[in-house]
């Protein structure tokens, strides 16, 4: 039998990963009736640390603390998975990926993310301005609007059949495909 380290190691294959996050959704719901989403723990953070004058921010944070440690989990659990378990499999990306990459210019498939993109010489250039900067505003922006984020809607929001969050999934994966095939090669072509 494997070891829990071996286990944690290597890459869990979809069949197993996929229901342990579908089982988050029930398991919410029975524990007290809690919505899952990542994105409202920005609000909590801003209500707990600026005790403002805000009405956004005047709440009882405190009944929301669950959603602080449950965020402060996948933190955590992201920096050990990135420097702790080695996976003895090279990354893979598939070769048209990688032809469409490369037409765009980025050339540097080693790590996990391409440093072409990723860098600090990147992130502090024009590109990285509007890549970073205006694309996180946008996606701030995006996740307000629509009340949640693409975890609460598709995640929770679908499993609980709703519309609204099947209206924002759609908009979420219409966004993805007009940033990726129609704005993404006009930025990488001006910058």
């Amino acid at each position: 039998m494997d070891s829990f380290f071996e286990i944690i190691r290597r890459p869990w294959p979809w069949y197993v990963a996929g229901p342990l996050i579908g089982l988050t959704v029930p398991t919410l719901l029975l524990i007290g009736n809690k919505s899952f989403g990542i994105s409202s723990s920005l609000r909590h953070i801003c209500a707990a640390c600026l005790p403002a004058n805000i009405s956004f921010f005047k709440y009882d944070w405190k009944k929301e603390i669950w959603n602080l440690v449950f965020v402060l989990g996948v933190f955590f659990g992201g920096m050990i998975a990135m420097n702790f378990p080695e996976n003895p499999n090279s990354f893979q990306l598939s070769e048209a990926t990688i032809s469409d990459l490369k037409a765009l210019g980025i050339q540097d498939f080693s790590g996990l993310m391409p440093a072409d993109m990723f860098s600090t010489h990147v992130l502090f250039s024009s590109k990285g301005l509007i890549l970073f900067v205006v694309g996180g505003f946008l996606v701030g922006f995006g996740t307000r609007y629509a009340g949640g984020c693409t975890s609460g809607h598709a995640i929770m929001g679908l499993s609980n059949l709703q519309v609204p969050s099947l209206i924002a999934t759609c908009c979420f994966m219409a966004g993805g495909f007009v940033m990726t095939h129609l704005l993404m090669p006009v930025i990488f072509k001006l910058f």
